[in-house]
């Protein structure tokens, strides 16, 4: 029997585009209150994946993920331009949840469904065979990819980022907190993510680019 055949990123994402599972057979919880609208990008040459939370109000408006200023402040975290951010043979985007999964009472935005990763994340990651890096943004990417190991919580998970980094496999990890203004407290209460973490991860995605941009072809 031969091998199966590398799964393709493209056909993948256009069969998550046309999936309505959390609507109309949610398996937790009331189905989704609204349309879907599922967002992810990526290609089989992505070398970056951002393992994000779910879409917010504007992403769902407008179908680009990041479409507000946690987009803007990932990108300052990054160091990268916008161009660089949306082009998806470079970078892959794949949230936990694919849609906007509404608010709560507060007007702070519910969880990622729990149908959408257990559906989907695998098979798109087995279709980024060039992953060098993933950043893990907030705790429900930490918790699905760490797996036992993410057993402390966001702040010490992040903490822990240069073992988790130096972790011997492909792709490597890298655990972050969310870019939400949100989170503004935390980031104040933790100043060493600004002066440690950042300058090895803007590093990191200098190098990968770099790198890339002298490979031949």
């Amino acid at each position: 029997m031969g091998m199966n055949p590398q799964p393709n990123f493209d056909d993948l994402a256009a069969q998550l585009r046309a999936c309505r599972i959390c609507r109309d057979a949610p398996r937790y919880g009331k189905a989704l209150p609204h349309e879907p609208r599922p967002i992810v990008q990526g290609s089989a040459t992505a070398r970056l994946c951002i393992a994000s939370q779910a879409p917010g109000t504007r992403a769902h408006a407008s179908g680009v993920p990041f479409d507000d200023r946690s987009g803007t402040r990932l990108r300052d975290w990054l160091g990268m331009d916008k161009a660089t951010f949306y082009d998806a043979s470079k970078v892959a985007i794949v949230p936990m949840g694919s849609c906007f999964p509404g608010q709560d009472a507060k007007g702070g935005d519910l969880g990622p469904r729990r149908e959408c990763a257990e559906a989907w994340r695998r098979p798109l990651f087995e279709a980024l065979p060039q992953l060098d890096l993933v950043l893990l943004i907030g705790q429900y990417a930490q918790a699905w990819h760490l797996g036992d190991t993410f057993k402390d919580g966001l702040t010490e998970t992040v903490r822990r980022w240069r073992d988790i980094l130096r972790h011997p496999q492909k792709p490597r990890i890298l655990p972050l907190p969310h870019p939400s203004w949100r989170n503004n407290g935390w980031l104040k209460t933790n100043s060493w993510f600004e002066a440690e973490l950042l300058p090895v991860l803007r590093s990191e995605i200098r190098t990968m680019f770099e790198l890339n941009d002298k490979e031949p072809g």
